[in-house]
């Protein structure tokens, strides 16, 4: 078949521009290299749109939150990554969480639907020299590709660790010392909640810090964490409570057998649809395998856990985009390029799907004569797609997930209890009045 598009990753990004460019009747040649021959330090399967991190996409509150006004507007535009996610979906409470295999073979069997795409497993080593191109090759670029986006940029790409956190069999969990319950009995008792005492907890802290820890490679010696991110043994080394002021916070989680609130809390939430396996929320680590394994299993309730997965670590690259991109997601030096996804410097699952749907209908748009239309700023995709292609700071640009601080403020005098409201009443009305110019 010859195509029109060339995608390069079948990620997040890349699938969801091709589901976009595709059920329009645009052809599209899919390069994905896993099943090719080659992988990645955190890819475990072949599968398109592999969740190699959390299995959560986060809040999916469309009222007051900003990824859950993301989710929203994303099924307004008829989202391949949010219809295989309803399909996928496991119980996490307000969240919206996926059984990570059953999502990502959603995602493939409607891209093999679709008579105009091509799905190839290949490795792409340089950027096609003809023709419209949606770079979508995520935070672990093979190098050789990496080295041709750089040329191409004219700029040093930036770097930082993403973890990747523990998922524990639900059979090896000890209910007699654990219990399920949400944070203030608020919905179904999504989480698995293992408690402890201020001893035990001392104790697991000192052990985060003293625990032998990944070695960096000398190319990885300078590189940050991104802080929606951050690796649970560097979160404790800032200070003895500031676990119990995050991921491990005992706050509103009544331990039933005590009536009272635990001295902190360690919370397992759902991974798959089965409910055999749960994920260790909070807890991405650099911690060398053995070491999570001894020092995981002194958490109460844990002490036999047999993980399906340990912790791991990985970099993750992205392009200095408001440097480099345009506000279509063009190459400034080679308009037909254009980049999609986490390698643009958006952080999150639904983040970087959004931009591969933005980078989809551009092309779309660009290739049917049509004049492109951006959503309005004041949508959740109109605020990410702004932040990606200008509005951010380039001296100081960093990954970033979707936020109400990027969307422009509310009305003057709106109360701060209705700004968030606020927000998302403002941005629906907008995203109506614009989904008729996408086409």
């Amino acid at each position: 078949m010859t195509y029109q598009v060339h995608i390069i990753g079948g990620g997040m990004a890349g699938s969801e521009a091709a589901w976009q460019l595709a059920r329009r009747g645009i052809r599209v040649r899919l390069s994905e290299m896993r099943g090719g021959g080659d992988t990645t330090a955190a890819h475990h399967t072949t599968g398109l749109a592999e969740l190699v991190c959390s299995n959560s996409f986060r809040s999916d509150d469309h009222v007051n939150n900003a990824v859950g006004l993301l989710h929203h507007e994303m099924r307004g535009l008829d989202s391949l990554i949010m219809a295989a996610a309803a399909r996928a979906q496991v119980p996490a409470g307000s969240a919206l969480a996926v059984d990570r295999d059953v999502f990502s073979a959603a995602v493939e069997a409607e891209l093999a639907a679709l008579p105009s795409l091509e799905v190839v497993r290949e490795r792409v080593d340089a950027i096609p020299a003809e023709g419209a191109v949606i770079i979508a090759t995520g935070p672990l670029t093979a190098p050789a590709l990496a080295g041709a986006i750089g040329q191409a940029t004219g700029a040093e790409a930036l770097a930082f660790f993403d973890a990747i956190a523990p998922i524990v069999h639900h059979d090896s969990i000890d209910m007699d010392i654990c219990w399920r319950a949400s944070r203030w009995d608020k919905g179904e008792a999504d989480y698995i909640n293992c408690p402890m005492t201020e001893d035990q907890y001392r104790a697991f802290h000192q052990g985060l810090i003293d625990g032998e820890k990944t070695e960096f490679r000398e190319w990885e010696a300078n590189t940050p964490y991104f802080e929606g991110c951050m690796p649970i043994e560097v979160m404790a080394a800032r200070g003895l409570d500031t676990l119990r002021f995050g991921p491990m916070k005992p706050v509103g989680l009544d331990n039933p057998r005590t009536g009272r609130w635990p001295h902190a809390v360690v919370q397992l939430r759902q991974d798959n649809k089965l409910g055999t396996l749960w994920n260790m929320v909070g807890f991405q680590t650099k911690l060398k395998h053995a070491e999570q394994v001894r020092l995981f299993r002194t958490i109460p309730g844990l002490e036999n856990a047999e993980f399906a997965r340990l912790g791991g670590l990985h970099r993750n690259t992205f392009i200095q985009s408001p440097r480099v991109l345009d506000r279509q997601l063009r190459l400034l030096r080679d308009p037909r390029v254009r980049f999609a996804g986490q390698i643009t410097g958006c952080e999150g699952y639904v983040e970087s799907a959004a931009i591969g749907m933005m980078a989809g209908l551009m092309t779309a748009a660009e290739l049917t004569g049509r004049a492109w239309t951006p959503p309005p700023r004041t949508t959740a995709l109109g605020a990410l797609l702004s932040h990606v292609t200008g509005d951010a700071e380039l001296e100081t640009y960093q990954p970033m997930n979707v936020n109400f601080g990027l969307f422009p403020p509310p009305e003057p005098g709106t109360r701060k209890k209705q700004r968030k409201e606020a927000y998302t009443s403002r941005a629906k009305t907008d995203l109506a009045e614009w989904l008729p110019a996408v086409g």
